[in-house]
């Protein structure tokens, strides 16, 4: 579906059923820059080409990864026997000084080794961050909602920029490279899934395969927005699979911008997705922040 194309209200219909189908969506003319993307993935393959030794000293154990450098084999999909086949650097919002949100969000910090990563990151996360807001305004009017529902809940969310590196593979690697899982957020706005892999699962237990056109932004609900919905709109289960044996010498590399709440958002059940055939699942709220160190210990980085 296209964002620039398509008047509000039928973007609006569309996005949502095909949320309510899928939990998933590909959409096209998104509006975001393209030279602006080109040189934010350029300083990422630039900032995992180097020795493993500088990456590290921008990990930080014990804080869930929130900033800089996870390295490869932490990260594990919930309940998995196996670590994920990744690597990956977080970044997130910039506060000001005395901000009291510093208290969920920690500063960020930047390779010196690639000079443009700041600016380019930075770029891409408030790119994002901007089009994540127009997504919601879509998925509010969708949900009958008024349009600007959502703006208060995320205009300082803990959002978080994951730089994706999926290294080559070798033939007897075991595991996946990420394992099957659902996001935590509220809603994922990724880009870098032309090169295959990534599958959804569908109600039947099969696998389907995402394949978006070159520049297409694939869009997922995730956890947060699932229960505040009372799963009107599903956070699908996926994964991204090893490749066909050709393509093993090859990196995959993806930017998932992962949206969330701002951090003492309550998560209560919308009323209007409560009905005698969907009683409310979740009679009780929780902190979108209580949630997010719920799930981050289940996943093995807290």
């Amino acid at each position: 579906m296209s964002l620039a194309r398509q008047d509000f209200q039928a973007f609006s219909e569309a996005l949502g059923a095909s949320f309510a189908r899928y939990g998933f969506a590909v959409v096209a003319d998104h509006g975001l820059d393209q030279a602006m993307l080109d040189a934010a993935v350029e300083d990422t393959k630039a900032f995992f080409a180097l020795p493993d030794g500088v990456k590290r000293q921008y990990h930080q154990p014990g804080t869930g990864g929130a900033r800089g450098y996870t390295p490869f084999g932490t990260e594990a999909a919930k309940d998995a026997a196996v670590v994920d086949l990744k690597e990956f650097w977080h970044t997130g919002r910039e506060l000001p000084e005395g901000h009291p949100y510093r208290a969920y969000m920690r500063d960020n910090v930047w390779p010196v080794e690639v000079p443009r990563f700041r600016e380019s990151i930075s770029t891409m996360y408030g790119a994002l961050d901007e089009l994540g807001r127009k997504l919601l305004m879509a998925i509010a009017r969708y949900l009958g909602l008024d349009d600007s529902y959502f703006d208060d809940k995320v205009a300082l969310g803990n959002s978080v920029l994951r730089l994706l590196h999926y290294p080559p593979i070798p033939a007897d690697a075991p595991g996946v490279r990420a394992g099957a899982h659902e996001d935590i957020n509220v809603i994922t706005l990724l880009l870098g899934a032309e090169e295959a892999g990534l599958e959804i699962r569908e109600k039947d237990g099969s696998w389907l395969g995402i394949n978006p056109p070159p520049g297409a932004l694939v869009v997922n609900i995730g956890d947060m927005l699932q229960r505040l919905t009372n799963h009107v709109l599903p956070s699908t289960t996926h994964r991204v699979v090893n490749p066909v044996p050709e393509r093993r010498g090859f990196s995959r590399y993806s930017t998932p911008f992962f949206l969330h709440f701002e951090p003492e958002f309550e998560i209560r059940t919308l009323e209007s997705c409560v009905t005698a055939h969907n009683p409310d699942r979740y009679p009780e709220p929780i902190t979108a922040d209580g949630y997010l160190n719920q799930r981050l210990r289940e996943i093995r980085l807290l």
